[in-house]
């Protein structure tokens, strides 16, 4: 079983359907805690650290081989939460993949909430490359997602990365982000992490090979 951590339900379904395309048969157990973003947001992530070590506790009692934390802004403390199962964060996968197709150009980050570029600039470090890292804040964003606008939130993420020239990647800082990849052309290249992220989780979670990331 994987078990997940969404600050929104509209997570449910988005992952319910990777798990049919990429591994049929994986019993998922999400929980939603809306709540945990919002004080995270008011006090910093470490202020929500307790919460998410008790969904990470309720999750192994009830079977789970690994937990996936679906919120970028929480993904920092669930991934260094000490657990008797991997804790992973969605969006590492994703820089990982970003970093690897820039190597030391340009990768521009799209974030919906404030953010930093801190898990992209580590998975540089960590594969050792120097990227050029900039942070696109997309205004406005955030507040279509909180209104139930998804495809305003869509359209508004992809009008800003429109008119985004000479960078060699581009990461999508929240998962909701995704479905805005629909909206940009081809080039260039624009991670999300929802795909990556439930193949490595799941990878984690079974310990069988996993289908390539989607």
């Amino acid at each position: 079983m994987l078990a997940l951590l969404h600050t929104s339900p509209v997570h449910v379904p988005v992952f319910d359907a990777l798990r049919d395309r990429q591994r049929p048969g994986l019993t998922l157990r999400h929980t939603v805690a809306p709540e945990l973003l919002d004080r995270a947001r008011r006090e910093g992530p470490d202020a929500v650290a307790d919460e998410i070590a008790e969904v990470v506790r309720r999750a192994v009692d009830e079977g789970a081989g690994a937990v996936l934390c679906t919120c970028s802004t929480l993904g920092a403390v669930a991934e260094t939460l000490p657990a008797p199962v991997p804790v992973l964060r969605v969006d590492r996968p994703m820089a990982e993949a970003a970093v690897a197709r820039a190597g030391d150009g340009r990768i521009t980050v799209a974030a919906a909430l404030a953010s930093t570029a801190d898990l992209v600039t580590e998975a540089a470090r960590r594969a050792g490359h120097r990227p050029r890292i900039t942070t696109l804040l997309v205004p406005g964003a955030w507040d279509l997602f909180e209104a139930g606008d998804t495809d305003g939130y869509h359209r508004a993420v992809a009008a800003a990365l429109t008119p985004v020239t000479g960078t060699d990647a581009v990461v999508l800082a929240q998962a909701s982000m995704e479905p805005a990849r629909a909206l940009l052309p081809a080039e260039p290249p624009v991670f999300a992490s929802p795909g990556p992220g439930f193949a490595a989780a799941a990878l984690a979670a079974t310990g069988e090979p996993g289908p390539p990331n989607g």
